[in-house]
């Protein structure tokens, strides 16, 4: 582990995640998942409650690694607790493509994804979901995928599939919970990055106790950031 408090600039972490991309095979974009959680692994107070762990050194790591793809993913409950921006503000760099799981078309029409003019979101549904609701999302500029689906879960790997046919040869997972832990079981992620907060909270976690775990990494590193340490690791 490194000592001392790192700025993102004297960081190996951004270099190491850009290795591990570059990597990735040309039929499917490379995929790291990133999340922020307490000391006994949580990543939210509760279901739908917005959660910050992340202080502002590790914060700006976070930006700086979503410059270096050329997506970034979430689900439609971190759309609807959060309504995040999903833009790199904190550093220098390009804004990924945003792309959110909404098996349902649950999006809010009042989100600030949806005011976004330069990068509208793209949004994978289940094909049954509601047409008068998909109308009014395409009427604001997002960009609708329908796939096939048994229920609320989507497919993944045909996600990442689509994603390949557009260009996106890289894509950030930021959460929540359910969609991190789906990228990580089902072997559909290269590397993560998790930054440890030093407080404790008993909320929601992408691990539960007896049921799943995080696999093996081949190699990993940590550093600190202000009070939190984060963690790289290449999945074996």
């Amino acid at each position: 582990m490194s000592e001392g408090s790192l700025s993102d600039e004297a960081s190996t972490i951004p270099c190491l995640v850009e290795s591990v991309l570059k990597r990735g095979s040309t039929a499917a974009p490379a995929v790291t998942v990133s999340w922020a959680q307490s000391l006994d692994g949580a990543i939210a107070a509760a279901e739908g409650k917005r959660t910050t762990l992340s202080g502002p050194e590790s914060l700006t790591l976070t930006h700086r690694l979503r410059s270096l793809h050329r997506a970034i993913l979430v689900g439609i409950g971190t759309v609807i607790s959060d309504d995040p921006q999903l833009t790199v503000r904190l550093v220098q760099g390009p804004s990924p493509q945003p792309v959110v799981l909404d098996s349902f078309l649950r999006f809010p029409l009042g989100a600030q994804l949806l005011a976004r003019r330069d990068r509208a979101p793209w949004i994978f549904h289940a094909a049954g979901a509601p047409s008068d609701k998909a109308k009014a999302l395409e009427l604001r500029g997002a960009v609708l995928f329908p796939l096939s689906s048994d229920g609320a879960t989507l497919p993944l790997a045909e996600v990442l599939r689509i994603l390949g046919t557009h260009s996106i040869d890289s894509v950030m997972v930021e959460g929540g919970a359910r969609v991190l832990r789906s990228f990580i079981t089902g072997r559909m992620a290269q590397q993560a990055v998790i930054t440890v907060s030093p407080v404790r909270m008993d909320g929601i976690s992408i691990f539960e106790a007896g049921r799943n775990s995080m696999p093996a990494f081949a190699e990993s590193r940590q550093e600190q950031f202000g009070r939190d340490s984060v963690t790289w690791g290449r999945f074996a």
